[in-house]
């Protein structure tokens, strides 16, 4: 009997303290809900509709302008002076500005063949042409491989460089500074530059060189990134959903109408005599490109887009990669506005509206309303929203304008339209990264410099018959587990079943799937393994 009594009142102890913690727990949350979280919930709603239609004009009127461009025919061939350089009897090879290629490369075992081999293909006088390579490898063997392709490649004739330096400061923007040091540089009148994936067509140079020699005023002639393995995976398609919206839409209407642009670091050619008026390049962000270009522009230099040439070159197929990448990427225009948006203000060499786009447009809104609003809204407050039922979202807000962004998005590859959900899924995972990085690179940091060259696997080479890239196996749990995406996964996962049992609007479904989403990235089940290795 008395064991009888022990087994039943011993759980009827633990039901009471159970209930007893409940009630408590929903006392605690009453009291504080509509005197707090309720008015917070309120300011970051109207911060983030305001933050959102910020966006919405933004994109609106970059798409108009795009159709304008379409329209009209605004081709750059039309805005700016080409002609082929012809040849000169009595001048010779002397017609043909001199040319220096450079690539820098950082143990890139992978792909150093393929860009070297792509440069030194470059058709261009071949006493008006100097290849550079240089080399910050660490890994000896890497830098003995380099040193023989180089060597391989200048038996067959051909002007190249192998240049090495003691030390890796600077990072790339150090590689490139040091290379310009060299003494046969002084001859040279443009750089072309190319990272170690990127593979130039033989008539690059006869494409983008006769802008640059016919209009004194151009700085810089950006050329158009071509993916070659983006159909490696579901990872890389939507990199390239993200990255043609880029190409084709943003630099598009900075080449148009401001003839200003971001560089983007890689197959660009630049008037070595604008580069030295801009200052060269430095070293303290991690975006050294947007640094030369932001600097050039203020000194009234114009900008060029070719979205006709396009150049190839690999987007990171490993989860690791890609989000080294994307720090940098979020990180350093965020740390460089920090750095410049007192220097852009007092510049007088631009215009005001030159001014208003470089800060507002191309810094506040791309480079940080964008990583921000995309997390805090629609991982963080929308959700919330469905707890505290007292704070509505208007549904031009919750739906409306984020769709149409998103349409807008696909304009730049429209064989993707069908992936549309699965982009809208992992840019808000991704833009819980971005949004750190965004503000470690506002506040500078320890991590506002951390540079960690993006992984290259060589997807070229899978093509060949017998030559595949290395399998890139991940087996660490420091490295497989991403706790913060784990968090608001399970944050999301809470909501959603929260909007099942007392929720109206069947808003469930959005957030069980970007659970799901964060849970994925979260266990590093993204780009683990390289596809088809």
């Amino acid at each position: 009997m008395d064991r009888l009594s022990s087994s039943t009142v011993l759980p009827d102890a633990f039901q009471g303290a159970r209930d007893d913690i409940s009630m408590q727990l929903g006392i605690i949350w009453a009291q504080i809900k509509a005197p707090l979280i309720v008015p917070l919930l309120r300011i970051s709603v109207v911060l983030c509709l305001i933050m959102s239609l910020m966006l919405f004009f933004e994109r609106v009127y970059m798409g108009i302008v795009i159709v304008l461009i379409k329209l009209f025919g605004r081709k750059p061939e039309k805005r700016y002076k080409w002609e082929a350089i012809k040849d000169d009897v009595e001048l010779g090879n002397s017609a043909y500005p001199m040319v220096l290629v450079q690539i820098p490369m950082y143990n890139e075992r992978e792909v150093y063949q393929l860009s070297i081999g792509a440069a030194c293909g470059l058709s261009w006088p071949s006493d008006r042409i100097i290849i550079q390579v240089l080399d910050d490898s660490t890994d000896p063997t890497i830098k003995d491989l380099v040193e023989l392709e180089c060597q391989r490649w200048a038996s067959k004739g051909i002007n190249i460089k192998y240049e090495i330096r003691d030390n890796r400061n600077g990072y790339k923007a150090g590689a490139l500074k040091e290379g310009m040091k060299r003494s046969y540089v002084k001859q040279c009148d443009y750089v072309a530059i190319f990272d170690a994936d990127f593979q130039p067509e033989p008539d690059f140079l006869w494409r983008t060189i006769p802008f640059l020699t016919h209009n004194p005023q151009l700085a810089l002639v950006q050329a158009r990134w071509k993916f070659v393995n983006s159909d490696e995976c579901l990872m890389t398609r939507i990199q390239e959903m993200s990255l043609d919206y880029h190409f084709t839409v943003e630099q598009e209407v900075g080449s148009s109408t401001y003839a200003f642009f971001g560089f983007n670091g890689t197959a660009g050619v630049w008037r070595i005599a604008a580069l030295n008026e801009a200052g060269g390049w430095k070293d303290r962000t991690t975006v050294e490109d947007m640094d030369l270009a932001v600097r050039a522009s203020l000194k009234g230099w114009k900008f060029l887009y070719l979205g006709g040439v396009k150049v190839k070159n690999e987007l990171p197929s490993t989860l690791k990669a890609y989000r080294y990448q994307q720090h940098r990427w979020s990180c350093g225009p965020a740390n460089l506005f920090r750095k410049m948006v007192m220097e852009i203000i007092r510049n007088k060499k631009v215009s005001l509206w030159k001014k208003v786009h470089v800060i507002y447009s191309f810094f506040f809104i791309r480079k940080i309303i964008a990583h921000i609003n995309t997390f805090v809204f629609y991982c963080i407050v929308l959700p919330a929203t469905v707890v505290v039922p007292e704070v509505a979202v208007p549904k031009w807000g919750a739906v409306y304008i984020p769709s149409f962004i998103t349409l807008l998005n696909a304009v730049g590859t429209p064989r993707s339209l069908h992936l549309l959900v699965f982009w809208i899924l992992f840019e808000n995972v991704m833009s819980l990264h971005r949004m750190k990085a965004t503000i470690i690179g506002l506040l500078e940091t320890n991590r506002a410099n951390e540079w960690i060259v993006t992984e290259k696997l060589g997807d070229a080479l899978k093509a060949k018959p017998g030559l595949k890239a290395p399998r890139k196996a991940r087996f660490r749990i420091g490295e497989r587990l991403h706790l913060l995406e784990l968090a608001v996964g399970a944050f999301l996962l809470f909501v959603g079943w929260y909007d099942v049992f007392f929720g109206k609007n069947h808003f469930f479904l959005f957030l069980f799937m970007q659970a799901a989403a964060f849970f994925i990235v979260g266990f590093g089940y993204v780009g683990t393994f390289v596809p088809n290795s």
